[in-house]
């Protein structure tokens, strides 16, 4: 049945001021006003229910689609890689709901979606820097607050626990939205690795506030503060985009518990990785209504 009602959601108010601070090891703490939300319903029937939410928050609108049965076991905040559409994700989010998973796909900032904002690569790292020195609000940084409150959204709906789940650039701002808020259940990342970008910094000699920032924005930075929930990492070993030894190398970076699957396919997320996934969590979630 489709539906086309359109209501508001969400009683919270912006007046909140968003903080974050990073120590002087490059580690990002973040502080998250709650946005206001906008929801609209777009499908239901017996198995899942399927929503169109706006986050509306201090910098900006932040696009998400919702897919859940009525009673889920837990919960994904899917962060999406770049090119990822929510039509190829129309029959994932079914096959979630359906195993009894609710599935938020996220259209982060700068991914050139439904949400505005700069794709991540020189312009985005010098924008960004140059935020970072002035004290202003970094993209990068605005996007994993928009990741904490998704799974503070899933967190408020459903009481159940929330994964932070990403695929290659997806992955990497999963990682750090893991790390930096320990509501998230656990963390797993498909074909994904650190950005390389505190490498070549170092490369060039650089100290301070260079070595500080580019430390922030790494994923590994905060795989360690994931534990002692779990991370899971999948990655092919003939992947063309993100090399397995780095996606090896970014995993022997977490701690315990911890695990790292090669899954049949290319790059990014795909039936193989859903099914692995779901047959876990099955065994997990079994005792849950």
């Amino acid at each position: 049945m489709f539906v086309s009602l359109i209501f508001l959601a969400g009683c919270t108010s912006i007046s909140e001021k968003s903080s974050y601070s990073v120590d002087n090891n490059g580690v990002l703490s973040v502080k998250c006003a709650p946005p206001t939300t906008n929801e609209e319903l777009i499908f239901s029937n017996d198995t899942y229910t399927k929503s169109r939410i706006v986050m509306h928050t201090q910098d900006g609108d932040v696009v998400t689609y919702l897919a859940t049965p009525k009673q889920p076991k837990a919960a994904i905040v899917y962060v999406p890689g770049a090119g990822e559409t929510i039509a190829a994700h129309e029959e994932r989010m079914v096959k979630y709901a359906a195993a009894g998973f609710a599935f938020l796909f996220v259209d982060t900032r700068g991914r050139e979606g439904e949400t505005p904002g700069v794709p991540f690569g020189q312009q985005l790292l010098q924008q960004d820097f140059s935020k970072f020195e002035s004290r202003e609000w970094p993209q990068y940084y605005l996007t994993i607050c928009d990741l904490v409150n998704a799974r503070q959204l899933l967190t408020d709906r459903f009481s159940v626990p929330v994964y932070a789940v990403g695929s290659s650039n997806g992955g990497r701002y999963a990682a750090i939205a893991a790390g930096v808020d320990p509501a998230f259940a656990g963390y797993v990342g498909i074909s994904t690795s650190d950005w390389g970008v505190l490498d070549a910094v170092n490369q060039q000699g650089y100290t301070g506030d260079p070595v500080r920032f580019a430390t922030s924005i790494e994923p590994s930075t905060y795989l360690l503060k994931i534990s002692p929930r779990p991370v899971w990492i999948f990655h092919n070993a003939t992947d063309p985009i993100i090399p397995f030894a780095s996606g090896k190398a970014f995993f022997e970076q977490a701690g315990e518990p911890k695990i790292f699957t090669e899954f049949s396919g290319s790059h990014g997320i795909n039936a193989d990785v859903d099914d692995r996934i779901l047959e876990r969590w099955a065994q997990i979630y079994a005792t849950r209504g």
